[in-house]
This record gives C-alpha cells, structure tokens and sequence, in this order.
C-alpha cells in the first residue's frame, strides 16, 4: 500500500540546466528592508544604470540591464543559485513533470567549461556516444566560454526533429568532434524495473519527479508477485529532483525514524521529514547503487537508508551536493533560485562537497564524473566527520574511456553479495 505524504506544503523542482534537486519551499516571502549600507552601493548601481542609458552606442532594453545585473549577482553566490525570467521559470516546472524538447544531457560548468554531468538514457545524446565529462566548446554558431548554464539549456533544447550542432573535446582528441543532434521528446521514465534472477529484484529510479514514488510502488509490487528475497536499488547517475518524493521512496524501506532535515538561517528553512509505519515494505534485503552521478535527492535516499542500516551502498563515492535551493516567484512571472539551507542525513552527516561513500567500494572502470566540489563557487564542506567503519574496496579492471565495460561490474557484484547473504544464513543455520 502506497505510504501517504500528508500535511506537506512543500513542492520541489528539479533544475533546468544541472538537473540537479531545486527545492521549492510552501512558505511565504516578506521583502525586507534594505539596510543603510547597502543603500550606498545601491546608489553606485542606478549611478552605473543611468551612465548606460545615457551612453551607450546603441539604446537599451532597462529590463534588459536590471535582468542582467540579478543574474550576475546570483551567479556570484555559488553554482545551484540563479535567476530565471518567467520563461525559464515555466520551463522548469514543465521540466519537472519528465518531459521537454532537448537533446537528452546534464551539464554544468568545470574549471570554467561547460562539461556535460551525463547523457539521459535513451536520447540523442546518449546515442550518439555522448560521454560525461565531455567538454562542449560551441554550441550552433556561439562558443561557449563565459556562456551561463540556463544561455546552453535554452540554445540545445527546441522542437521535435529540430537539429541543432555541438562540439565536443574529451581527452584523447587533437580537436573537437562535431555531433550534429535531432532533438526529441525527452521523456525521462523514473522507474524502470526488472527480475535478476528468481527471488531477486533489480529497480532503477533515473531521477525524482512527480510519479516517482506511484511507479516504484507499481514495480515492487509486480515484483513480489514472486517471494522477493533482495532488491538491488539503482542510484547511479541520478541527479537528484523532487525532495518530497526521494522522502517517499526513502519511507517505503522505512516503517519509523527521521529521513532527512534541513538547516539555514532563518527557523523557517529548518524542516524535518521522518518515516511512517504504514505500508513499509517487508524487510527484505537491499543493496544500493550509487556512483559520482549520484547526486542530491539521490543522496538523500542513500544516506539515509545507509544511517538507518536498512540497505548496503555500493559504488562509488556520490556527488556531494547538499544544499537546498529555494525557488521564490516574483511579481512579473520570472523567480529567483536560492540556495537557502542545507540538508542532512538522520545521522547529522552534511554531504555538501563530500558525498556519500559507499559501505562497499568497486569501481567500474569509467573515467571519475565531476562532483559538486569540482564546480566553480560551491559551498564548502563542513568540518571533518568521526572516521566511519572501515570499506570494502573491490578492486576492479581499469577500463579505457574509449571501451566500454563488458558487464556492468557493479550490477554483479551486488546480486553476488545479496545471494551471498542468504548462503550464510543457511550455512549458520545448519551449524546452529
């Protein structure tokens, strides 16, 4: 039975451009007053504003500048916040629901570049090859050096059957590889599932969005048509999305106790979200997948499972972005995103530009995805945690960029460890 998710007033959104959670918060915004001082700079603003309008070569859209002057200063801050005219403010909530006009790609920007997070399964990107970590150099006509996250999205997304050219350099090229894309419908499927092997169940949950939590319980319950005995839980690549929905997901694992809760400067940022006891699943075996991919509402899920020992991480260390973007509209349809708090596991852990880490370590030979403490101005981390129990690190076969994987390494080795468990059990059983 589906858990229900009352008296929540908040929605949260995942990001246009990084596609990585944006949390929208229920709660209502005063604008306060401008303290003395800044009324100082403020007056060098309309000094510089006015210098513009009256001479500049060409005339100019004031909009245009204002707009231009918030993106600055909240590109400033660190890379999760920004401003979105209402354009981009309604692509985002469209963005939410799983569907949109692109070319199927995460990125971000690295050491200056716009570097591709990961290819979405199943889409022109992912099809023709295209890798994370990939650096795209130009876009159509426009280079993309100093060019902005959401100035990116909105050149690759567009129309069905559309085309649109990009140009990438990764290590190993003497130049840039041209890909030229026909942009789709990318539908992003949250939950794809299937049966390992009898008793043992694979799901994988792409990214959080607003059927999350109904198509998990759809494909838990398909199944336990047969006696379920483990559950591998896949997270790598994840980027994150709706937080009430990774709380979801997270509370049909758990039948109490705290799953995640947040911290900022104002009380009204500090929320907590504990797990009900109806419809839990039973307690059968679990082992989660997570990889440098794996980021916010994923790592929401992970952490908390691994503090309430409900589930066995393996892979590799996740991205680390623990912090929580406020998305607040303004009066003309266009909104601010603000990073305004940080989360936490039940444990007290802050994962910002740390990630989690797996309980077992094994690699799968691609080259390392860039992580949140790789992006320019992240929030840094907070002070060291008490050294956990020691990992178990499978040391695996390194594997080219330019090859890929025969089996996925990662997939094998958790069915083992699941199968592994049971053959114990029995064994112990019988020496009892």
């Amino acid at each position: 039975m589906l858990k229900k998710m009352r008296g929540w007033r908040l929605i949260t959104l995942t990001g246009v451009a990084v596609a990585i959670s944006i949390f929208l918060w229920g709660i209502s915004y005063r604008v306060s007053a401008v303290p003395i001082k800044a009324y100082e700079n403020l007056r060098i603003f309309t000094d510089v504003l006015s210098i513009v309008q009256d001479n500049y070569a060409e005339e100019v859209d004031p909009k245009n500048l204002i707009y231009g002057a918030i993106k600055g200063m909240l590109q400033g801050l660190d890379p999760h916040s920004s401003f979105m005219t209402s354009d981009e403010y309604k692509e985002m909530q469209v963005e939410t629901k799983g569907s949109f006009g692109g070319i199927g790609i995460e990125i971000g920007i690295r050491d200056g570049v716009l570097t591709v997070i990961a290819p979405i399964e199943d889409t022109p990107a992912f099809k023709a090859g295209i890798k994370a970590g990939d650096k795209i150099v130009k876009i159509g006509d426009r280079h993309t050096k100093d060019m902005s996250i959401n100035d990116a999205v909105k050149l690759m997304r567009g129309a069905k059957g559309t085309k649109v050219t990009i140009w990438i350099m990764r290590e190993g090229l003497k130049e840039p590889q041209e890909f030229t894309l026909a942009r789709d419908i990318i539908a992003i499927k949250s939950v794809k599932y299937r049966i390992l092997e009898e008793g043992y169940g694979y799901v994988r949950i792409a990214q959080f969005q607003e059927k999350t939590v109904d198509d998990l319980e759809n494909a838990l319950n398909k199944l336990r048509d047969g006696e379920l005995k483990g559950l591998v839980l896949d997270l790598r690549n994840n980027p994150g999305g709706l937080l009430q929905q990774a709380v979801a997901v997270t509370d049909e694992f758990l039948d109490s106790g705290l799953i995640v809760y947040t911290k900022g400067r104002s009380p009204g940022q500090d929320m907590k979200f504990e797990a009900k006891s109806e419809g839990t699943h039973p307690p059968y075996m679990i082992i989660v997948l997570v990889n440098g991919g794996s980021a916010s509402a994923s790592e929401i899920v992970a952490g908390a499972l691994q503090d309430h020992k409900r589930a066995v991480i393996l892979g590799t260390q996740t991205f680390g972005k623990g912090s929580v973007q406020t998305v607040i509209p303004l009066n003309d349809g266009s909104a601010v995103r603000l990073t305004t708090s940080k989360y936490y596991t039940p444990s007290g852990r802050s994962i910002q530009a740390k990630g989690i880490e797996p309980d077992i370590v094994v690699e799968d030979g691609i080259k390392a995805h860039m992580k949140e403490k790789d992006l320019e101005r992240h929030l840094e981390a907070e002070g060291a945690q008490p050294e956990k129990e020691k990992k178990i690190k499978i040391e695996e076969k390194t594997v080219k960029e330019k090859e890929e994987p025969e089996e996925d390494i990662q997939l094998k080795r958790a069915l083992d460890y699941l199968k592994s468990w049971y053959i114990f059990r029995g064994t112990v059983k019988k020496g009892a």
